[in-house]
């Protein structure tokens, strides 16, 4: 598992479009504590509202990682980006990037971390040896989080959740599924780069066996109902063998992402076909809660929709960034 350096540089560009930063304002966002500064080149003028600090000025205040905090399509590393890289190596930083590009794809970056003896951390190419599941039942709670969808919220529950229970003294750990997730983790297993015979293996790893009172809080990716992604939803539930699951679910969509001929499935259908499922490797799986994304339908709609809900699955209902997810814990046993 991909296991990062704190604190860290943040790294936004050149550009000024808001959706490129989102791994580093999630980053940000979720652990203000290990993000030393942000870099940008001068151009651009968005901020994440931290210091703004050169490679070698972070790394007198004390960074150890430069962050490649962007996402853009085709995953690519700007060109534009490499001597932002280079500065960053022969300041002493290692460099970790989420994107599918490898780091080492460019002679420069690579010969440059070699001579300053600096790691390059590509999170979706780094994993273990290949693990095949087992289903070998594990101590310890776990959660999964799941979805009507991708993109729908399931890591920002997870973190809310991980966040609410620590705070009322849970031993609890988030465990990262996603590029951006390890990136706030510091660890974790990307299972969208993970071979499909070895995704249930590899989440068995990350939330081994544990103790009684420990609790996982695993971040999910795609969708059984998706038909890109539904393979890495399969391998998630029966790694995790989760004891509760998550719904997440974004109000008003009514068609997968990007694909308008398959429309969202009802919530019945998803969280049935979910458990049976999850079932495989865990069979008292129950249904925990409905995490709602509503920026789409707004708070109004989100306190009504959410009692609606609850009363048709007996169980809470929530949007975490308006209700936050202290009912869900309210319900757990320490």
């Amino acid at each position: 598992m991909t296991n990062l350096k704190h604190p860290y540089l943040l790294f936004l560009g050149q550009d000024n479009n808001e959706l490129a930063i989102k791994t580093a304002r999630g980053i940000s966002y979720w652990r203000p504590d290990i993000c030393i500064a942000e870099y940008a080149m001068a151009e651009c003028k968005i901020t994440l509202g931290l210091q703004r600090k050169t490679p070698k000025e972070a790394f007198n205040a004390g960074a150890r990682t430069f962050v490649i905090g962007l996402a853009n399509a085709g995953g690519e590393i700007a060109p534009e980006w490499v001597p932002a890289i280079l500065d960053a190596i022969e300041a002493g930083l290692d460099i970790a990037s989420g994107l599918h590009q490898k780091l080492s794809d460019f002679p420069e970056i690579k010969a440059a971390a070699k001579r300053k003896n600096i790691l390059l951390h590509d999170i979706r190419h780094q994993q273990k040896s290949s693990i095949i599941g087992t289903g070998t039942k594990r101590g310890g709670n776990r959660i999964l989080t799941i979805g009507t969808d991708c993109s729908v919220g399931k890591m920002y529950t997870s973190l809310a959740i991980e966040k609410e229970m620590k705070t009322r003294g849970y031993n609890a750990t988030f465990r990262a599924t996603g590029q951006t997730g390890i990136f706030i983790a510091g660890e974790g297993a990307p299972v969208d780069a993970v071979v499909s015979d070895f995704i249930s293996g590899t989440v068995e790893q990350l939330c081994p066996d544990n103790n009684h009172d420990h609790w996982d809080i695993i971040e999910g990716q795609g969708s059984l109902f998706n038909p890109a992604f539904a393979g890495v939803s399969l391998g998630l539930l029966h790694g995790a063998q989760a004891d509760i699951l998550i719904l997440c679910h974004e109000a008003g969509r009514e068609t997968i992402k990007g694909m308008n001929d398959y429309p969202i499935p009802g919530l019945k259908d998803c969280i049935e076909t979910n458990l049976k499922m999850a079932r495989l490797t865990n069979p008292e799986t129950r249904l925990g809660a409905i995490s709602l994304n509503c920026r789409m339908t707004g708070p109004e709609f989100a306190h009504e929709y959410c009692r609606k809900l609850s009363d048709e699955f007996s169980v809470p209902c929530f949007d975490p960034l308006i209700q936050g997810v202290g009912e869900f814990v309210d319900g757990l046993e320490l």
